[in-house]
């Protein structure tokens, strides 16, 4: 039933028999330059003149006033939700349709995810979910928002940018300040994506990505945490290279923190990789848009496209087939034949460590997680005669 999509596919990537890869790290730049220049310099850890230029990228890219560079985007997350003031105890909203890493991230801050239902066209949180969930579990307590049955703090809330898809991250913001709940966005999928002309990450107090070898760009693996808060930003900083009070030889350190800053060998590829963003965003358009036109004929299989206001990455191109069957046959289909298609994740909630959270309606989750297939998305060479 699916030979002539997985045909297409081949011809795409220009491919007959091979196997093609979901997500394959493109590197064609200065990598090789720069890692031969951090070896050289003897500096491979995480001090470095690439850390700092990283640093300086990130904020160049996105808007942000500051970044700090960590060991990769899980670590960030987890950083950010303590430094914007996540207690042990304290829940912390998000979506079940996502990564393991976001809901691990929470619970490394030992706090509890709470599980909000997403919007179907972005797959991300949806903000009339949320202000739904707020409005019947929660209430305000001197300022700050509390859960009425469990009687905790709702002390953050994670939206996920799914695939690079903006979610409605400005109305997410509005209630988030409505209720004095900490924004921190979970942007680990969409370096390079924006919503009403503002990049992703810098809407809440801090937002986190990832340079995980499948990412739109990659240094092996790799975070960064943005902000504009100079506090917020010193805090994280402090906290990620082992809270050190800085002295030219002695060893003073004044809380507990941890080793979480990026080395300098990943920063250096990173760099190069950072470099490259705008052709790689550029080419991985094009592959949408080629995918945009074969799918469009298709009655019953439709391709995901990002909502009004919103600039997508495009990091993983995404279907929604007709129902789990449908999604079944076409997985094994295409992986049969060599063309490396994946599932959207399991719902955090049906994991077995979350599955005592608490959760809102997730009829749109559910849907989606029956129906949603990613399909090979690499940066394909200017030589495939389909791009243009």
């Amino acid at each position: 039933m699916y030979n002539n999509v997985l045909s297409f596919i081949r011809e795409v990537f220009g491919d007959k028999e091979g196997f093609i890869p979901l997500h394959a790290p493109y590197f064609g730049g200065n990598e090789k330059k720069y890692l031969a220049d951090t070896i050289d310099s003897t500096f491979v850890s995480s001090v470095g003149a690439y850390v700092n230029r990283f640093e300086e990228m990130m904020c160049e890219i996105t808007g942000a006033k500051y970044a700090i560079a960590t060991t990769n985007g899980t670590i960030a997350l987890q950083l950010a939700l303590i430094v914007a003031g996540v207690k042990q105890g304290d829940e912390v909203i998000t979506q079940p349709l996502t990564f393991v890493a976001t809901a691990n991230a929470i619970a490394h801050a030992n706090a509890t995810p709470v599980f909000v239902d997403v919007d179907k066209d972005t797959m991300g949180m949806s903000p009339k979910a949320l202000q739904a969930f707020l409005k019947e579990h929660a209430e305000m307590k001197s300022g700050l928002a509390f859960n009425k049955h469990t009687g905790k703090r709702i002390a953050a809330c994670v939206p996920m940018h799914t695939f690079g898809f903006p979610c409605r991250i400005d109305e997410i913001a509005a209630i988030c300040k409505e209720w004095n709940i900490a924004l921190v966005e979970d942007a680990a999928e969409s370096l390079g994506s924006s919503y009403k002309g503002q990049h992703t990450g810098t809407f809440g107090v801090m937002g986190t990505f990832s340079f995980n070898g499948n990412k739109t760009v990659t240094c092996g693996g790799g975070g960064a945490l943005v902000t504009n808060n100079k506090e917020l930003a010193d805090k994280a900083k402090h906290l990620s290279t082992t809270a050190k009070v800085p002295h030219p030889y002695e060893f003073v350190h004044d809380e507990i923190g941890y080793n979480y800053r990026m080395p300098n060998l990943n920063a250096a590829l990173a760099c190069a990789q950072l470099e490259q963003l705008q052709e790689i965003l550029s080419n991985k358009r094009e592959l949408a848009d080629i995918y945009t036109a074969h799918f469009s004929s298709s009655d019953k299989i439709d391709f995901v496209r990002e909502i009004d206001n919103a600039v997508a990455n495009y990091w993983l191109n995404t279907i929604v087939l007709e129902d789990r069957d449908a999604r079944d046959e076409f997985l094994k289909a295409s992986n049969d034949s060599k063309v490396m298609t994946r599932p959207i994740w399991l719902l955090m909630n049906k994991l077995a460590m979350y599955e005592d959270c608490m959760c809102g309606d997730l009829s749109n989750s559910v849907w989606l997680e029956d129906r949603v297939v990613n399909i090979p998305s690499s940066y394909r060479p200017k030589t495939n005669h389909l791009i243009n």
